[in-house]
């Protein structure tokens, strides 16, 4: 189980982990040794919450491919084990982002004093335009 939150959870087989060879440079085993993490996690398939999923799909997020499906590359540091909690970190943080429900806006009315205050300024800027004007004789 990977815990995103304490009421959201992820089963270990839904999230898929591939060991690749990270890109750059890297000295001697740069070659060798596959220690970047491709992570793949399907949104459909998930057994997460139906809410949150729709949440999730509706993300502009460059990481959430069309078929719903988050892609995550961990290369960073230079073992496999760090890149893999780096990978987990990520999606953890991308799931919690999406968990958190935004407040509804609630509109707000004038003030009948700041309405007063307006009319008042208007008044003011009236009378002084009015004073700039040609006087007829």
């Amino acid at each position: 189980m990977f815990v995103i939150t304490p009421n959201i959870t992820i089963l270990e087989h839904e999230i898929e982990l591939h060991a690749i060879r990270a890109q750059g440079a890297g000295g001697q085993n740069v070659n060798k040794v596959s220690s970047a993490i491709h992570l793949r996690f399907d949104i459909k398939a998930s057994s997460l919450p139906e809410t949150l999923k729709e949440r999730l799909l509706v993300l502009s997020d460059q990481r959430i491919s069309a078929a719903g499906i988050i892609m995550i590359k961990a290369q960073q540091h230079r073992t496999q084990l760090q890149n893999k909690t780096d990978a987990l970190k990520r999606l953890r943080e991308l799931i919690q982002a999406a968990a958190i429900v935004p407040k509804k806006r609630k509109p707000t009315r004038k003030t009948r004093s700041s309405i007063k205050r307006r009319l008042e300024s208007k008044n003011k800027r009236s009378c002084i335009k009015s004073l700039r004007q040609k006087v007829s004789s």
